[in-house]
């Protein structure tokens, strides 16, 4: 054992995509970060398949959007369908960009995001990435964590010492059990089989659209994934063998249906335990969770590395603003409150999915829970807000302008605050005003965009949070003053471009 006591600003436990992409944001601020997963490498087989706008606007703040995008493909939709193949729900993807700049819906390979993301990594002076490193033992006190971990590869115990740690380490979290947090269990617990296959041929009649077959005598999914790639998942009932049932010969029956030997290979099958369980703290002290070390969720809205990479976006500027300014417990606390009832109306609404899908009485059921006047059932995409936390009050999500030069407003703004002002009201500031917004974060007048009116909807002008989920709309000087006070000082400081407002 070693009594050499390394220094960081931040370890993050766990190099999933979660993890790996808090890792860019803290880099990008100049953080310095440990990085350390227990498996010597990406796991090279499929697992998520999806994520959405907000995620990619994530993303595109690190810098990855364009190459990730490269590798996707892009989701037309879903539907609900009966045993004999009638649409009961209908849940369409626009073809178009939305509000927040990118496609409402992506299907990617894991293995290729979490390549893009490491790849990146590599290249970083601010961030240490361990493999074959496994975390055992943490102890916090006011100024820091103590954290040992055994680097697998030679057997040796490791000490470090950091200002914070993040569990990002999935549903069995080590950093969770040190937290010691209940769960809050939204009442689904069920085993389902995965199966990815890769196409050997063309197979269009299998089509585009992902199909939640809502069969009594075994629900299941169908997913059209980037290339050849296609996913099943399937109830396995009470009776069967979880071993048993995952075998090859086994497996095939199952996808008879859809799919044969002679027409795809079985790249992977895995029965997992689909749960929806929300942790009732995510942080003590100084220790943190993100991603499935925080919550859990069924499959059936696809949301759960989105849930994620939602936590990290709101939790690394308050990281950073700590970092930077001063430990500040009661920013922290507020991670958890913003979080905690966004990713639960996601897990809630998959629940209740879930739960449609496997009915005895799908039709009524589907059409009673989205009823149209048209008949059928048709679904939306949801953005719902963030819980109370800076603000007293839930917050929206803020949508992306674009720029005279097509350039994405993000891009502009960098990773800090920003102000999209109406010119008049900017024009009517007074200097100190306008000094104070200037020093806050990023300013951005509606002339230089192209759409910016449409985003403001009426006010004078927005405030708009790292994570891009909105501080306040303002239409008075007066209120901007106040909302200026809600603003940590030094948050991003590191990564905030200033613009010329003249």
């Amino acid at each position: 054992m070693t009594n050499e006591i390394k220094h960081y600003d931040v370890v993050i436990v766990g190099c999933g995509p979660v993890g790996a992409t808090l890792a860019h944001i803290l880099a990008q601020a100049n953080v310095r970060v440990l990085l350390l997963d227990r498996e010597n490498a990406a796991y090279h087989l499929p697992r998520a398949v999806h994520f959405d706008d907000e995620v990619m606007r994530t993303f595109q703040q690190i810098g990855i959007a364009e190459e990730l995008e490269a590798v996707c493909r892009l989701n037309v939709g879903m539907r609900f369908v009966d045993p004999d193949g009638a649409v009961l729900l209908d849940w369409p993807r626009p073809a178009e960009v939305t509000a927040l700049g990118w496609h409402s819906s992506y299907r990617v390979h894991q293995p290729d995001l979490e390549r893009i993301l490491r790849d990146r990594l590599q290249g970083s002076a601010c961030v240490t990435m361990q493999s074959r490193c496994e975390a055992f033992f943490i102890e916090q006190d006011e100024e820091g964590v103590d954290l040992r971990y055994e680097d697998m590869s030679c057997g040796r115990i490791r000490r470090v010492r950091a200002r914070y740690v993040v569990g990002c380490d999935g549903a069995r979290s080590f950093v969770r059990r040190f937290i010691e947090t209940g769960m809050e269990d939204l009442g689904f617990h069920e085993r389902w089989l995965v199966v990815d296959v890769l196409l050997k041929r063309e197979k269009p009649e299998l089509g585009d659209w992902s199909l939640q077959h809502c069969d009594p005598a075994r629900p299941s999914t169908y997913v059209r994934g980037p290339n050849n790639r296609r996913r099943w998942e399937l109830t396995v009932l009470p009776d069967e063998d979880s071993t048993v049932i995952a075998r090859p010969e086994n497996v095939w029956p199952l996808l008879s249906k859809w799919v044969t030997p002679e027409e795809a290979d079985i790249e992977r099958t895995a029965v997992y335990w689909f749960h929806s369980l929300v942790a009732d703290e995510w942080q003590r002290g100084r220790l943190l969770v993100a991603g499935d070390a925080a919550h859990q969720t069924p499959p059936f809205m696809g949301q759960g590395m989105c849930a994620g990479i939602r936590d990290i976006a709101n939790l690394g500027w308050k990281l950073i603003c700590c970092l930077h300014a001063g430990h500040d417990p009661a920013l922290l606390d507020t991670y958890a409150t913003e979080r905690r009832e966004n990713a639960r109306t996601f897990i809630a609404t998959a629940v209740r999915l879930g739960g449609l899908i496997n009915t005895q009485d799908p039709r009524s059921a589907l059409t009673s829970a989205f009823p149209r006047a048209e008949g059928g059932a048709k679904m939306e995409s949801l953005y719902p807000p963030i819980g109370a936390g800076l603000l007293d009050r839930p917050a929206p999500l803020f949508g992306q302008p674009v720029m005279r030069d097509g350039t994405l407003a993000d891009d502009v703004a960098g990773y800090g605050f920003s102000f999209l002002f109406a010119d008049s009201f900017l024009a009517g500031l007074d200097r100190q005003l306008m000094e104070q917004a200037q020093r806050k974060g990023t300013i951005l007048r509606v002339s230089q965009t192209r759409d910016g009116a449409v985003h403001l909807a009426g006010a004078a002008a927005a405030v708009i949070r790292p994570d891009r989920y909105l501080l306040a709309k303002v239409n008075s000087p007066e209120e901007l003053a106040s909302a200026l006070k809600l603003i940590p000082d030094r948050v991003g400081a590191e990564t905030t471009r200033l613009r010329n407002i003249a």
